[in-house]
């Protein structure tokens, strides 16, 4: 099973937090308070993602975290990579982690880079913004009536 790590969850839900009002500076305990997750992990996430360049680090009294990108502009392709690093999925794919002790007589080695390649252009499809309303993403159909229900049924 392809899974994203907990973290890359966690980053999801504090960028989504701090893009509901871009550009307010806010502090890791206030992150902490507004979304449960407790602190060491927000202030690592937010260190992390200031280091990328998603959010901005202000310093001095009044100092905190902000973001000045709307949550349109946010792809999570980029969440995914500043917290886990290049899309990779394989040892053998351009930019994976390592290499790949079969190689020398793998029949696909190096075509995983087309999936690869897949992945990546899927997920920078979706931003923030879909995470965060997610009928904009998978907008609901229209209601069926219960005739109309009935007939397709039917015709099935």
């Amino acid at each position: 099973m392809l899974k994203l790590n907990k973290m890359t969850d966690y980053a999801v839900v504090v960028l989504g937090q701090m893009a509901r009002e871009p550009g307010r500076v806010r502090t890791a305990s206030a992150l902490s308070d507004s979304t449960a997750i407790p602190l060491p992990t927000v202030s690592k996430l937010l260190k992390i993602l200031a280091g990328t360049g998603l959010i901005t680090s202000h310093r001095g009294a009044n100092g905190g975290y902000s973001i000045g990108m709307t949550a349109e502009q946010v792809t999570v392709a980029r969440i995914v990579q500043a917290i886990d690093g290049p899309i990779a999925l394989t040892a053998c794919v351009e930019d994976g982690d390592g290499g790949c002790e079969v190689s020398n007589s793998c029949p696909i080695s190096g075509n995983w880079d087309r999936v690869n390649l897949a992945v990546r252009a899927a997920l920078e499809e979706v931003t923030l913004a879909d995470l965060l309303d997610p009928t904009e993403m998978f907008p609901l159909r229209p209601a069926v009536r219960e005739g109309e229900r009935s007939e397709a049924a039917a015709e099935s």
